[in-house]
């Protein structure tokens, strides 16, 4: 058997927030290094505030993109009023991907215990897009890259991988 070689994916990053700019954004920042050091493309970067209408906006536009192959928001997967992240992303999935969410989770349990339930992350696939929604915190998109999607956003992780799918992602 032939080793595979690595795919490059072009991921856009969106952070959701209403108190940070660009300038100001480090769980932003740490995305765009972790997958451009991985060797991925950054296709597109954003900051919104935490409205859901802004966030499928920008989300709408990205998925109807040919040039996206996957997303990665961060913020506004919290509990309080403002947190709707996971509403607005939700209802564009054709499929979610609920183990996403359950690896997320049970990842950061062994990092900050049972404060983990209150993580709302999601991921899924919308128009052949990846989503996934990651909360606002620097250790918390760290923890998602290194323990999750620079895996499966890699075509040589066996036994198998989300970027393997991406050819067949949009068939009926």
């Amino acid at each position: 058997m032939t080793a595979r070689e690595f795919t490059p994916v072009h991921i856009a990053v969106l952070t959701v927030s209403d108190t940070r700019s660009l300038a100001e954004d480090r769980s932003g920042d740490l995305l765009v290094e972790r997958l451009t050091g991985a060797g991925h493309a950054l296709a597109e970067r954003a900051l919104v505030r935490d409205d859901k209408y802004a966030i499928r906006a920008v989300i709408s536009r990205w998925i109807a993109h040919p040039k996206v192959d996957a997303i990665i928001t961060t913020g506004g997967t919290g509990l309080t009023g403002r947190d709707g992240t996971p509403e607005a992303v939700g209802p564009l999935l054709d499929k979610e991907i609920p183990g996403f969410g359950e690896v997320f989770r049970a990842v950061s349990f062994k990092i900050i215990g049972t404060s983990t339930l209150q993580s709302r992350a999601l991921g899924g696939v919308a128009n052949g897009t990846y989503c996934f929604v990651l909360p606002g915190s620097t250790s918390a998109c760290r923890d998602a890259w290194d323990h999750i999607l620079v895996h499966q956003l890699d075509l040589r992780t066996k036994p198998c991988n989300l970027v393997e799918l991406m050819p067949r992602l949009t068939e009926r």
